[in-house]
């Protein structure tokens, strides 16, 4: 008996511990992921009001924010950082909020259990407690005053200005988590004995995709710091980073995802790194100190063009390395894989040439350079659009091996001589790419009335693909992938009808019918996935996977 009450006691001491030592993990966890907002010297601009002039136009002071009639909107801001930021946020409050409602439906649909996002709140938290510390006062500022104007509601995970500078690393993360499969950029440049007029042209496609709502309000911003050169991104709400970038000494920066190991711990965010070198660099030696600098905790290749330097190089960084890739003639092209000396060689990056759809792309882009001759804006845009596969074969619509996969978020197009930027517009990089002169835009002095800024005399006509049967049939079945990832029901013979040379559409017929047990049709699907040209070799092993698993069940 007494043997059975000392046990007993034992067994209530272990359970104290264990309780205990949760109960310090969980203030621990709670303490660390609170992340306290920097202590600007005048935040008098709180107190700042923006008028409101209709139809989606509004000013404040010298800055400005409009709904243009191409469907972008435009954004003006001056000023200090935390002054900048403050009045970006008052300015675009309804992108603010409405971008950060996209995001956490994303976040509900990806983990619908409140417990369990709760849990990944603190788990992000933990693994960002260190952000902050990478990011330079200046920045932080910004990112602050922006997050005055962010919505209440979402209090539970987060203070405002932790959630806006978490954020700021959500790309980085899911770069890292998802290994690049939702991040496939392309982008390349031309100049001097290449380009039509001898001037630099850089395209790029910024192929990161989640979700159309997170596509629907782009901005184009301009900025005038107090210090450091004005410059120009595309971007969206509640965002002060830069993917897309050039300043006006002509310097333009664009990132493309590489692979890259699961990192352990936060750094500074890749486009925190892309905004300083465009608010601080004028040329590439300049480009190449900031990005030495900072550390990151993902790899990406950073395409440099300097008007200053007349050409472009790649600066390809790690968590722990960095090298430069020059290639040494008037071209240059950047997709998802490094090409220096140094880290072109590493295992990772051979893995990622080998089971990516990189440097397919990469080949078709340089077919394409090869066949076009002396490049011009049109000619890049043309390219940008391009859907086919190597040799001009039929891959399917929305295929990751496509420079055009069909998913971008925006497409540019920079002439950094000329200080002019072309941005694509809806749907994608189908629509027109509206013209911007920052020579013109910066001169102006205040917006009084709402008037368009773009230079019409120099866009690019929307692509006569839209007005396709081809189109039509890839809007249905982009409308019938989605019933299937929200548990509905389709007919898989039209599913793989609307895009009949997409590998895709069979996989998703394949795992369709084979939750519906019918393994004969399934096993159709995915034999005719293995004719067509697969992006990934995930993916190409996920259908022999998948035909293994029906030729055990079928044995039986």
């Amino acid at each position: 008996m007494l043997n059975k009450k000392k046990i007993g006691r034992r067994f209530l001491r272990v359970l104290a511990v264990i309780f205990i030592l949760l109960l310090a993990g969980a203030l621990y966890l709670v303490i660390v992921t609170k992340v306290p907002p920097p202590r600007p010297a005048d935040m008098s601009s709180l107190q700042l009001m923006r008028t409101d002039h209709g139809n989606g136009f509004y000013t404040l002071k010298n800055n400005w924010f409009r709904h243009s009639k191409s469907g972008l909107y435009e954004l003006y801001v001056e000023g200090a950082p935390f002054e900048r930021g403050v009045i970006n946020g008052k300015l675009t409050e309804e992108l603010v909020v409405r971008q950060e409602d996209h995001f956490a439906e994303q976040i509900t649909k990806m983990v619908p259990s409140r417990f369990k996002r709760s849990f990944l709140k603190y788990l992000i938290g933990w693994f960002n407690r260190n952000l902050d510390k990478n990011l330079t006062e200046e920045y932080k500022e910004e990112i602050y005053g922006i997050s005055e104007s962010a919505s209440p509601k979402y209090q539970y995970l987060g203070t405002n200005y932790q959630r806006i500078l978490n954020y700021h690393a959500a790309h980085d993360i899911g770069h890292a988590v998802q290994n690049l499969a939702l991040v496939g950029c392309t982008s390349f440049g031309t100049w001097g004995g290449k380009s039509a007029d001898s001037t630099m042209i850089i395209g790029r496609n910024f192929d990161f995709y989640v979700g159309d709502k997170f596509a629907e309000d782009k901005i184009v911003a301009f900025f005038n710091p107090t210090s450091g050169h004005k410059f120009m991104t595309v971007t969206w709400g509640g965002f002060i980073g830069a993917v897309s970038g050039m300043n006006d000494q002509g310097l333009s920066v664009t990132i493309n995802a590489a692979k890259t190991d699961l990192p352990t711990g936060s750094a500074t965010p890749v486009s925190i790194v892309t905004r300083e070198i465009l608010q601080y660099a004028k040329n590439i030696p300049e480009a190449i100190a900031i990005a030495k600098r900072r550390k990151m905790f993902v790899s990406e290749s950073f395409l440099v063009a300097s008007a200053a330097d007349n050409k472009a190089v790649i600066i390809e960084k790690t968590p722990d390395s960095l090298d430069i890739y020059d290639p040494q003639k008037e071209s240059i092209i950047c997709t998802n894989h490094f090409q220096s000396n140094g880290l072109g060689k590493t295992k990772l990056n051979k893995e990622q040439e080998n089971e990516s759809a990189s440097m397919y792309r990469y080949k078709r882009l340089t077919q394409l350079l090869d066949a076009n001759g002396k490049n011009t804006v049109q000619k890049t845009i043309n390219i940008l659009r391009d859907q086919k596969g190597l040799d001009g074969t039929n891959i399917g619509m929305g295929n990751e091996k496509a420079i055009n996969q069909l998913i971008a978020h925006h497409s540019v197009v920079f002439e950094p001589q000329k200080l002019i930027v072309w941005v694509s517009t809806s749907p994608w990089q189908l629509g027109q790419y509206v013209a911007y002169d920052l020579k013109k835009i910066f001169a102006l002095p205040g917006m009084k009335e709402n008037k368009e800024i773009a230079d019409s005399s120099l866009g690019i006509a929307a692509d006569t693909f839209l007005l396709t049967t081809a189109y039509r049939k890839f809007e249905v079945f982009r409308n019938m992938k989605q019933r299937i990832l929200d548990g509905g029901s389709v007919n898989t013979d039209s599913l793989v009808a609307s895009n009949p040379e997409f590998y895709n559409a069979y996989i998703l017929a394949g795992d369709y019918l084979y939750k519906q047990k019918n393994y004969t049709e399934a096993l159709k699907n995915y034999a005719t996935a293995l004719t067509k040209v697969i992006a990934t070799k995930k993916e190409e092993d996920h259908i022999r996977e998948q035909i293994q698993k029906i030729h055990k069940k079928t044995k039986r």
